[in-house]
């Protein structure tokens, strides 16, 4: 059967911890990006340094009502066994989600685009989108052209990405006519991560996670 998710709430809970096999620890703590502009309700996840403005990112097939939306990261810190701490510590993004409602999420879906079935999807296999440059994002569907410049590495996206520094590797960039992007560079770096659809007791979205697979997935079953 595909992938398991587990319950994502857990991720985003002040002092989460986890361990991995190799003795490395790891404690999870929220951090708000800021809020994307979602005009028609169509979410795009995707590495935006890839596809954004290309015309080839497809939204997810799951629609919301326009609007405002805060994005978040969870930031693991992360502490190898027998090396000292430096004056930096150790982060990557563990997850970034987008909330549509503040409300418990009682299960979860795949997030996919119109045309993929999880249905046909093999052992803990699932749908995700590819990451080649160690970025994700959210924005919305009629936002893709609204960042000129992005493949030339110019403009607001790597703007906003350049001031960083040693924080949490999570940025906004503010597009033409109003659009935003919230950004996140992606765990352990390129690969492809899937991303779920959570839904409260009424059947309601409650959010967008992408999950990028920092966090052992016996961790936070087990929690």
């Amino acid at each position: 059967m595909p992938m398991t998710p587990p319950d994502y709430a857990w991720h985003f809970t002040p002092g989460s911890a986890f361990a991995h096999h190799n003795g490395t620890t790891g404690t999870l703590a929220p951090v708000v990006i800021g809020d994307v502009t979602l005009p028609t309700g169509r979410v795009v996840a995707c590495d935006p340094f890839v596809l954004l403005g290309s015309g080839d990112a497809e939204p997810f097939a799951v629609t919301v009502a326009p609007g405002r939306y805060r994005a978040e990261a969870a930031v693991a810190t992360l502490v190898r066994p027998d090396t000292p701490q430096g004056a930096v510590p150790h982060t990557r993004v563990a997850a970034a989600r987008l909330v549509i409602r503040d409300a418990p999420a009682v299960s979860w879906e795949m997030a996919v685009e119109e045309g993929q079935d999880p249905s046909l999807l093999g052992e803990d296999e699932f749908y995700g989108y590819g990451v080649d440059a160690g970025t994700g994002c959210f924005y919305d569907a009629a936002a893709d052209g609204s960042f000129p410049g992005t493949e030339e590495e110019e403009g607001a996206v790597w703007a906003a990405m350049e001031t960083v520094g040693h924080g949490p590797a999570v940025f906004l960039a503010e597009g033409e006519e109003g659009h935003t992007l919230a950004g996140f560079t992606s765990g352990w770096g390129d690969g492809c991560y899937p991303t779920w659809i959570g839904r409260d007791a009424e059947g309601r979205v409650t959010c967008f996670v992408t999950d990028f697979l920092v966090v052992p997935p016996q961790a936070s079953a087990s929690a």
